[in-house]
């Protein structure tokens, strides 16, 4: 993790906390390690999302619902997969076996490494280290209006619904397989009329899927 290091551009007191961050749960309980990177993970977001909240803050952005998209766009999986996968981090993960089988390492650990790397700097060199880190990562992506990395659909949809003066609804349409990995299927209906349907295992994504493909609709009238 030499290299890594240098890259951040820290000197790390505790080694076993940044070789916990990148211990996936697979990987320590067919070790039967101490600690997966779920707890550094958990941890890494918080600070992730006050750095970034912080950062944007200072910016000036106008209002809060402006920082909470741009946030959202910035502070989410296939962001923190992003900025993983640009400093090499899948080199340094660890998983079980079962989470191998001859393919690359699946994106949300991926992501999930990002945070759990962020929480071992805080706890490791303090939160002064951890924003230095962060800042230098994260906001270049900002800055770069190139680069977006999620659209909030539903307010976009909810934003076209109040200027047409539109009814907007949103039906869970079924719900299938275990308690652990549903399948949910929602439509978007705007003024009774079905303009989308998603499938997602959470209604969240579900719904966002539904608005895109309503907006596309919308945009070809």
């Amino acid at each position: 993790m030499e290299e890594l290091f240098k890259k951040l551009k820290i000197k790390p007191k505790d080694i076993s906390l940044y070789e916990k961050a990148f211990s996936h749960s697979s990987y320590v309980n067919e070790h039967k390690a101490k600690q997966d990177y779920e707890r550094l993970e958990f941890l890494g977001d918080a600070v992730l999302d006050l750095v970034i909240s912080d950062y944007l803050y200072n910016k000036n952005y106008s209002t809060e619902g402006e920082m909470t998209k741009i946030r959202a766009s910035y502070v989410c999986t296939d962001a923190n997969a992003e900025y993983a996968n640009d400093l090499g981090l899948s080199q340094y993960i660890k998983v079980g076996n079962g989470e191998k089988k001859g393919k690359e390492i699946e994106k949300h650990i991926i992501a999930d490494t990002f945070e759990s790397l962020i929480g071992a700097i805080y706890i490791d060199l303090g939160y002064a280290t951890a924003r230095r880190v962060i800042l230098a990562i994260v906001p270049k992506y900002i800055e770069d209006e190139n680069v977006f990395f999620f659209k909030d659909y539903k307010s976009i949809l909810q934003e076209y619904v109040q200027t047409s003066k539109k009814s907007l609804e949103y039906n869970l349409i079924k719900e299938t397989g275990p308690s652990h990995n549903k399948t949910f299927t929602i439509s978007v209906v705007i003024d009774d009329i079905v303009y989308g349907t998603g499938i997602s295992s959470s209604k969240k994504s579900a719904e966002q899927q539904a608005a895109r493909i309503a907006l596309e609709k919308l945009a070809k009238k």
